[in-house]
């Protein structure tokens, strides 16, 4: 049995010819004849024309004897597949699809994406046993023994941004008289967002995630589109072009971005974004707040998103902790609420920040400040007076901070403490601090209180808070009057002598032990000014105060206002009108300007 083998004469076998042997067989003494390519793209065209009367016949017969698109569609595949044989052709599994995608298109019905009825179902999902996504999951015989190229490796830039959806467009702010193109508007974004729950799923499976995260966005952009394009003629979906890049950018959005989110993020005339649940969201739009068509697919697709805003900052928000604050990578805050405590939905607040800062120059054309009130600001940043920028939710407190800011100067060192880092400076020197919230366990939080008092072992020049709302009012105020001139916060309080009563309410918090008059002291002795901020009906924000501590007088802290607004009225277009008045007095810190020789200025300015 395990000798050598002595080989044996070959002999020639006459075999008879039967039928089936032109079909699948050949003779064995018929030698095989060996085809080039130009022979195989004859009988590939000659295969190809035949194709459909081959097997068009049989696939109608079972469509009407009602057998299901799926097995129609499995029939159809092994069809061709037997019919390129007999022409002598060979195809790969990604050429055959092609081609059974192209039989089945006239036979089987395209699937129906118009308007959405009423209530249907938002978030189901694509139908599996639609026929030509079942031709796409046809799984042809290997033919050769040549392996098939793998799929090539998509990769795409983390957390990129694309321009080129206009959320302006996604606003319900225009005229009655548009209301046809609207609907027109809408059709097309419900015909896109179907189409991306019929196709994304596939999407996924097709494209290497692991693979797709170093590409830059608009290579990754342009891969998806052949294959977003391949997808759409498999479930024969008709989208235009503008459709077609639309779909892609949610798709790309979807896995990488923010989803839904993303046009709105994009558009720098947005100033403000709050979700109240997956069907509903508005944005401020030059002071006003409008209504936006822009929807999740439902309350698990927001929490999906609000997982991936608090996950990149290290914090988590789940039924144990519903309440995060957090902020993107562009530095907007984001404050997150979530049921049980949110009954109707999650609930997001976004405050976007421009990509451009804001400065006194600016305020100034815009109409925020006057020329003399930026004068004096920057005078009073510039001789390190201790500041306090008081004002409503939204009025511009953290802008009017960045703006005082930017006249510091570059040798000194400053700590900035915050809940959310939202703060931007632009001396080299700076050392940014952020709270950090408990754990599961209600262990490890860090206090604004804690950071501050950590940040008088940190050499400062000057300390800023982002916000002061608590007990930790008193350790400014003690970082204030202990050699760290030219410190700042920002406080919620609608006037200046309301700014100071709030201020002795939190240092009371802090220390519940001290008397009034001593918190007052404390006060007057450390904070030099006070800049009022409204924003008023017309949407525009407008410094109402630039109100100076001047000292104690019994019981009572002294102030003086250097400038005021004075309202006039409303104009035609709903503008309201006033001037910015000075009082003409003399600034409290005129020695202090004196003695970094800008005293003349402050006086002209104050003129």
């Amino acid at each position: 049995m395990f000798g050598l083998r002595t080989k044996k004469p070959e002999t020639t076998e006459v075999v008879a010819v039967d039928p089936l042997d032109r079909i699948d067989r050949r003779i064995p003494a018929e030698p095989r004849p060996v085809p080039g390519a130009a022979d195989r793209d004859g009988r590939m065209i000659a295969a190809s024309a035949g194709l459909r009367d081959a097997v068009a016949p049989r696939l109608q017969m079972l469509i009407q004897a009602g057998i299901p698109a799926g097995e129609v569609t499995r029939e159809a595949g092994a069809l061709s597949q037997a019919h390129f044989r007999s022409h002598g052709v060979m195809l790969a599994p990604l050429e055959l699809r092609r081609h059974v995608a192209d039989v089945l298109r006239p036979i089987l019905p395209a699937t129906n994406f118009g308007a959405p009825t009423v209530g249907a179902s938002v978030d189901a999902p694509p139908e599996p046993e639609t026929a030509i996504e079942m031709a796409s999951a046809i799984k042809a015989p290997v033919l050769s023994e040549r392996p098939q190229p793998a799929p090539a490796a998509v990769k795409t830039e983390p957390f990129g941004r694309s321009a080129a959806l206009q959320a302006a467009s996604l606003v319900k702010s225009e005229p009655d008289d548009k209301l046809d193109d609207n609907s027109s508007s809408k059709l097309s974004r419900s015909k896109v967002d179907q189409a991306r729950r019929a196709v994304q799923a596939m999407v996924m499976t097709r494209i290497d995630l692991a693979a797709a995260v170093s590409m830059p966005r608009s290579e990754l952009v342009r891969q998806l589109e052949g294959l977003a394009a391949e997808l759409l003629a498999e479930h024969r979906i008709q989208l235009n072009r503008p459709e077609q890049t639309d779909l892609v950018h949610q798709l790309v959005n979807d896995m990488m971005g923010l989803g839904p989110l993303e046009p709105l993020l994009a558009d720098d005339g947005i100033t403000d974004i709050m979700i109240n649940g997956p069907k509903q969201i508005y944005i401020e739009r030059q002071g006003k707040i409008a209504l936006t068509s822009v929807t999740f697919e439902d309350n698990a697709h927001l929490l999906n998103i609000c997982n991936r805003i608090v996950s990149r900052i290290g914090r988590r928000v789940d039924e144990s902790s519903p309440i995060c604050d957090a902020r993107l990578e562009d530095g907007s805050r984001v404050n997150i609420i979530i049921p049980p405590l949110a009954i109707d939905g999650a609930s997001v607040s976004i405050r976007k920040f421009g990509k451009r800062q804001i400065g006194f120059d600016q305020m100034a054309q815009q109409g925020n400040i006057s020329p003399a009130m930026a004068t004096v600001l920057r005078i009073a940043s510039r001789c390190r007076l201790n500041t306090v920028v008081s004002g409503g939710t939204g009025s511009g407190k953290t802008t009017m901070l960045n703006a005082l800011s930017g006249m510091i100067d570059n040798g000194e060192r400053v700590v900035t403490i915050e809940d959310a880092a939202e703060l931007r400076m632009q001396q080299p020197h700076v050392v940014r601090l952020e709270t950090r919230p408990a754990n599961l366990e209600g262990n490890g939080e860090v206090s604004m209180r804690d950071l501050v008092k950590n940040a008088l072992r940190m050499r400062p020049d000057r300390i800023i808070l982002g916000e002061v709302r608590g007990p930790e009012a008193i350790d400014l105020l003690q970082a204030m009057n202990t050699g760290h001139d030219g410190s700042m916060g920002t406080l919620h309080a609608n006037r200046p002598r309301e700014a100071l009563t709030r201020l002795e309410n939190m240092v009371t918090m802090g220390a519940s032990n001290l008397p009034p008059k001593a918190i007052r002291s404390q006060i007057a002795g450390s904070l030099q000014l006070i800049v009022q901020i409204s924003r008023m009906r017309d949407g525009v924000r407008r410094v109402t105060h630039i109100t100076e501590v001047m000292g104690m007088e019994g019981e009572v802290v002294v102030t003086q206002d250097l400038f005021t607004y004075e309202f006039h009225g409303e104009a035609s277009d709903g503008k309201l009108s006033g001037a910015f008045k000075s009082s003409g007095l003399r600034p409290h810190f005129l020695s202090r300007a004196a003695y970094y020789g800008l005293d003349k200025v402050l006086m002209e300015a104050m003129a």
